[in-house]
């Protein structure tokens, strides 16, 4: 299963007007911690995996890494990073996450943002990075949390009124396919526990660095619609690994 909703034509012009599709990183919530779990990219060669709007890649060449490599499994998504970094000279190249397949001591930092959730197997995806990665060299990656996933249909519990009563969490250690709506669309993710990222990290060679459940910016708390419910439960998780 490779999911790639976004070269659906209705699919992307709406993900487009996402304020973080559109702000790039000083509207997404979760940045603010990401940034700092991110290491030096001065002088180094970095991959990002599911890069989308390249908004990540850009940040590590203008913090000075040498080469930036994105690479996506939509041809939408690359063309637009492709026209807003035009002129920072990173190489885009259309992959899905399973099939990373780069020679040993290829990159020195693996970065992905909100993409894992989409891949059945976590642990396949750990072995590619790691073989690719350096010595030492870092993986700090994003993706929905587990509370965020489990239950699958990823909405709020409402009142006969329509306010949020509270989030549903169900079938937790019931791994595997999810089906949720997002957008208007049928999309399907793959929930994990948090026992399975954490544990398959350590079993593929990874030392934890860090792990954080991001809250909002506080910024953002009243700019972006809905952002303030975010503080009511986890929807994503950030780890910072090093390659042993």
């Amino acid at each position: 299963m490779k999911e790639n909703r976004y070269d659906d034509e209705k699919f992307f012009e709406q993900y487009a007007r996402f304020p973080r599709s559109v702000e790039g990183l000083s509207a997404a919530g979760e940045w603010h911690q990401l940034q700092k779990m991110l290491p030096d990219f001065a002088g180094k060669r970095v991959l990002d995996i599911g890069c989308g709007f390249g908004w990540h890649c850009a940040y590590a060449k203008e913090h000075g890494a040498a080469y930036v490599l994105g690479t996506d499994i939509s041809e939408r998504m690359l063309s637009v990073a492709k026209e807003k970094t035009a002129a920072l000279g990173i190489e885009y190249q259309k992959l899905a996450m399973e099939d990373i397949d780069f020679e040993a001591d290829s990159f020195d930092v693996v970065i992905s943002s909100l993409a894992l959730h989409y891949t059945p197997d976590f642990g396949d995806v750990c072995r590619r990075v790691n073989r690719c990665l350096t010595q030492s060299g870092n993986f700090v990656f994003s993706c929905e949390h587990p509370v965020f996933t489990a239950q699958g249909t990823q909405d709020w519990y409402y009142d006969a009124e329509g306010k949020i009563m509270h989030w549903p969490v169900d079938d937790y250690f019931v791994e595997g396919k999810r089906e949720s709506i997002f957008l208007g669309e049928k999309v399907v993710k793959f929930h994990k526990t948090l026992t399975t990222y954490l544990n398959t990290l350590l079993e593929e060679g990874f030392a934890i660095n860090k792990i954080v459940e991001p809250e909002p910016a506080e910024h953002l708390l009243d700019a972006v619609p809905g952002m303030r419910d975010e503080l009511r439960r986890p929807m994503m998780l950030l780890v910072a690994a090093t390659k042993l």
